[in-house]
């Protein structure tokens, strides 16, 4: 899907719509972090629930009252233990979980005030000074001899990875990136995680010791899970959604700048230089997920004048949080609901708009009365939701359904010896958060069925 930078002509897509300077202030930080009095203030707020709420709707289960008390106690550095002990990437949650439906959500002071404790600012104070060291305070416990292959190094894998280490357990990553990180180096916004932490993060989680990573190394293309298995005590899949769903019409391959999101914001993530993106003038997002808001504001941050959502439903039913579909529309995204698209339009093979028709729900059953309407833009972008890529496991035995591999509470597979988490196994819940917690959960069941000690 090539993108293609036309000034003039059939269509207004160009680099460099905005300077440097105004780029660096659109991509700065979205929640500048607080400083030591205002962590102090906030951590105050805190009522330290017995049972907290926030706590139980953490999916790491992060002890909230006790590093918020650590932080209020003038102890930084014990309460990024208290929630690294949990959640080995808390500063990246701190950044990108939607604590407004989680933690914050849960918050008495929310219910009672509907201002909840800032717990992601609060997390994020905590934790960065530790990262930023580039060393783990953790310490391995002795050798077991025993190996585990992982094939991903995203938050999955990584979390997998550092459980093991610290019960002794030597375990390879098998990355077929670059880098680590998996979507947060690749797949988020911009503007969520600046100054490169995504690298950071993942140095800090390695700097543990007993981990190797290879990169550029794809299962199925140069190794075999048949190999994994016969070389390594225990294999865990953490490798993601390698593919995403189109729309399957006529000129969504072949036409110049019809973009899928998700690889535009890997592009702009490894970007050195922001000048040298193109972005259309007018751009039409199709989808209603957190990937269509990021890579809709995204595009008005790099210069776009008009930015439009599509989403084939009503807003409540975006996948994209309250706070995310606010933040598009802050920053001048339209969003359009209850139409979907039926043609991609274009002009001496180059995109010139989409034509939609208006939709309904009857009976939960999607329908269109037949009604439409076009839009004419310079650049599309998909954004409908990824699938598994799971045909290096074909012939392994691993059964896969919707597009995902089945495992069970553990996150053991189907094929013995084999444990798969994260967005690649089914019931996957597309959070980094959750990613990490079936990280963990495979890391004690394979410890288990190794005979090893937690």
């Amino acid at each position: 899907m090539p993108i293609a930078a036309r000034p003039q002509g059939l269509s207004d897509v160009a680099t460099a719509r905005l300077d440097r300077k105004t780029l660096d202030a659109n991509f700065s930080d979205l929640h500048p972090p607080l400083g030591p009095h205002e962590a102090r203030v906030e951590a105050d707020r805190c009522y330290f629930c017995f049972d907290a709420p926030c706590q139980q709707a953490c999916p790491t289960a992060i002890d909230i009252p006790l590093f918020i008390r650590q932080i209020a106690a003038d102890n930084r550095a014990g309460a990024a233990r208290t929630i690294f002990d949990a959640n080995i990437m808390g500063g990246m949650c701190a950044r990108v979980c939607p604590t407004e439906t989680l933690c914050e959500e849960a918050c008495v002071r929310e219910e009672a005030e509907g201002k909840p404790v800032r717990i992601g600012l609060l997390q994020r104070w905590a934790t960065d000074a530790l990262i930023e060291t580039g060393r783990s305070p953790f310490t391995r416990a002795a050798p077991t001899g025993k190996r585990v292959a992982i094939v991903g190094a995203g938050p999955a894998g990584l979390a997998c990875a550092h459980a093991l280490s610290l019960a002794g357990v030597e375990s390879t990553i098998f990355e077929a990136r670059p880098k680590p990180g998996g979507l947060n180096e690749y797949g988020i916004a911009a503007y969520k995680s600046v100054d490169d932490f995504a690298a950071k993060e993942a140095a800090f989680i390695l700097s543990v010791g007993g981990i190797e990573a290879l990169y550029g190394v794809r299962l199925g293309e140069h190794v075999g899970l048949d190999d994994l298995r016969r070389d390594y005590d225990a294999t865990f899949l953490a490798m993601g959604l390698g593919a995403t769903n189109k729309l399957g019409l006529p000129g969504e391959a072949e036409l110049e700048n019809v973009a899928d999101a998700v690889e535009y914001i890997g592009a702009l993530r490894q970007a050195p230089d922001l000048t040298l993106l193109p972005v259309g003038r007018r751009v039409v997002v199709i989808g209603g997920g957190m990937t269509a808001i990021d890579i809709a504001v995204q595009s008005k941050k790099l210069g776009a004048q008009n930015v439009t959502i599509v989403y084939r439903r009503g807003e409540e039913q975006m996948k994209a949080s309250r706070f995310e579909r606010e933040l598009a529309q802050t920053n001048g995204v339209v969003i359009r609901t209850w139409a979907r698209p039926v043609a991609i339009e274009s002009h001496a093979g180059v995109f010139s708009g989409v034509l939609f028709e208006d939709t309904h729900e009857h009976e939960g059953v999607l329908a269109a009365p037949g009604s439409v309407f076009r839009i004419e833009a310079d650049m599309l972008f998909t954004a409908i939701g990824q699938r598994g890529a799971l045909e290096a496991l074909d012939s392994a035995g691993v059964e896969v359904k919707d597009g995902r591999i089945v495992v069970d509470a553990e996150r053991r597979t189907s094929v013995p010896g084999v444990w798969a988490g994260g967005d690649c196994a089914l019931g996957g819940e597309d959070l980094t958060v959750a990613a990490v917690e079936d990280g963990k959960r495979a890391a004690r069941s394979i410890l288990s069925a190794l005979g090893v000690a937690a």
